[in-house]
């Protein structure tokens, strides 16, 4: 048989930082130090919302296996009384006696509770942590303002551990900075220009967009220049950005990874101005809580754009309860690749053949000799996710695979990227991607990168009929870009295998690359 191309690792990819991008080491979450963080329970009690989250499966990417959020505004009015909302107190015990029982079904040995600027500035605030300690035996860590920031700057380095920039996380009644850069925070800052807190300013419009303009400048100062990527979080911002969507019909209503520019959040922020708030939120989607606080928000986001000019704006659906799980994390954990270690889970809990990912990835790999790292990332976790499916129904098994793998939970993804992931696994049960209730998602990326998703996703399928077993190594693929010739080596005791099926599916593959294909055997 002939001597097969030996194709070395790919160097790491820049944004994320990760020597071996996880493609190659042994996935960890099997690992006792990621197995300790398989079930993790946190509450975060916010100006606005207390919300339960509990975190399950691969550490490094975690699935929600629950997430409960009740509104209660416990930060409404504390301008004018200084006491939390005695309504949304109320609320917040009924949560967090709810919260703690649930934790109780679950079996969680532990539930991390957190309070941030509500209950840190009440003047009653440690009798409300007290009263929750008495009624369910939960301990509240009040977080300062600067913690606050750490925390949600390290959530979204658990979505980008690579990531640079400044993270500004908006609650109810405060909103934080913190710089990142090479994976760690640095410079924290922590203002009250929540919307609770604005909504509450004696003056109307202009004495907010006065008291905005001055605590913003004040902050620049602090931070310093800041022209990198902008990453927002909070539920404020993932409204305002759902807003954004809707006003330019952009089809893919994923928030996490959504980007926006400093001429766009211009024009939302105008589009919000000029609406009717009820209209607005009937449109968007967007609850009526959440509505109500959008204005005070908006004017923030206007007056943060126009300061800090970043190059872009990136909204990150992980914040400050992600970054308490972070915080558990060894460091080689923190730095593995969020997407191929949730890809790697998935196929260990889901695919017929746990393993055979690895196996696929190096068969149609000579096909991608000269992909770049970014895009070898892709093709990776395809190869880890082209059978997590199978349980699906043959005739929908195609859109399945293409709607799980562009709205799943997955970090470290752009939004072109799940596109073109989605278009691979599509093509992994179709060679056709006509038709479907998607085609207007296919516009978001160019047609090379939808005929490179085509050939990948053929591949998988061809590549999918020749082993039973992931220990097998008897096939090679050779592919000859210049003379356009697509070679397919078996060995005498593969050849079985190559029935009719494998044969239609290598032709379509071929017809794909636009070129000829032979078969070549070889002995065992």
């Amino acid at each position: 048989m002939a001597d097969q191309t030996i194709n070395n690792p790919p160097s790491p990819v820049p944004e994320t930082g990760v020597a071996d991008l996880g493609l190659f080491g042994k996935p960890l979450f099997q690992d006792p130090s990621a197995r300790a963080l398989a079930r993790v329970g946190v509450v975060d009690v916010g100006s606005n919302s207390v919300r339960l989250v509990v975190f399950d499966g691969a550490a490094r990417s975690p699935a929600y296996f629950y997430n409960e959020k009740i509104m209660c505004a416990l930060g409404a009015g504390m301008a004018e009384t200084g006491h939390l909302s005695p309504q949304g107190r109320i609320r917040a015990l009924s949560a967090m006696q709810r919260f703690s029982k649930l934790a109780d079904g679950m079996g969680l040995s532990e539930l991390t509770v957190v309070a941030t600027a509500a209950v840190r500035d009440a003047t009653d605030g440690r009798d409300f942590c007290d009263e929750v300690q008495r009624l369910t035996g939960l301990k509240i860590w009040v977080i300062d303002g600067e913690e606050e920031a750490r925390l949600s700057a390290q959530g979204v380095l658990l979505g980008w551990p690579g990531a640079y920039g400044l993270v500004c996380d908006i609650g109810g009644s405060s909103m934080e900075l913190a710089e990142i850069s090479g994976g760690r925070v640095g410079k924290r800052v922590t203002s009250a220009l929540g919307p609770l807190k604005l909504r509450d300013i004696k003056g109307g419009a202009k004495a907010r967009e006065a008291q905005i303009a001055e605590v913003i400048q004040g902050l620049a100062l602090k931070m310093g220049a800041q022209r990198d990527r902008l990453f927002l979080v909070g539920g404020s911002w993932r409204a305002i950005a759902r807003i954004d969507m809707m006003r330019q019909g952009y089809p893919l209503h994923v928030l996490h990874e959504y980007r926006m520019t400093q001429k766009s959040v211009r024009e939302t922020v105008k589009f919000i101005k000029n609406s009717n708030l009820e209209d607005l939120r009937q449109s968007s989607g967007v609850s009526s809580s959440r509505m109500a606080l959008v204005p005070y928000a908006a004017e923030v986001l206007s007056r943060l754009v126009k300061t800090f000019k970043p190059k872009d704006i990136a909204i990150s659906s992980y914040g400050i309860r992600e970054g308490m799980l972070y915080e558990q994390m060894p460091q080689r954990l923190r730095d593995r690749d969020p997407l191929i270690e949730a890809c790697r889970f998935a196929e260990a809990k889901d695919a017929r053949t746990p393993g055979f990912g690895k196996v696929l990835f190096d068969f149609i790999s000579p096909l991608f000799k000269s992909a770049s790292p970014q895009r070898k990332r892709l093709i990776k976790a395809a190869c880890l996710l082209h059978d997590v499916s199978w349980r699906a129904h043959p005739d929908y098994r195609a859109e399945v695979c293409f709607d799980n793998a562009t709205r799943a939970n997955l970090g470290g993804l752009k939004h072109a990227e799940r596109i073109f992931l989605g278009l691979a696994l599509l093509h992994r049960y179709s060679n056709k991607r006509e038709n479907t209730r998607f085609e207007d998602l296919y516009e978001m990326v160019d047609e090379k990168t939808r005929a490179d998703a085509e050939v990948l996703g053929k591949a998988m399928r061809f590549g999918a009929m020749l082993w039973m077993n992931k220990d097998d190594e008897r096939g090679t693929l050779r592919w000859y870009p210049k003379k356009k010739l697509l070679e397919l080596w078996l060995t005498d005791d593969m050849m079985p295998l190559f029935g009719e099926v494998a044969e239609a599916r290598l032709k379509s593959l071929a017809a794909s690359l636009m070129a000829e294909v032979q078969l070549k055997t070889a002995k065992s």
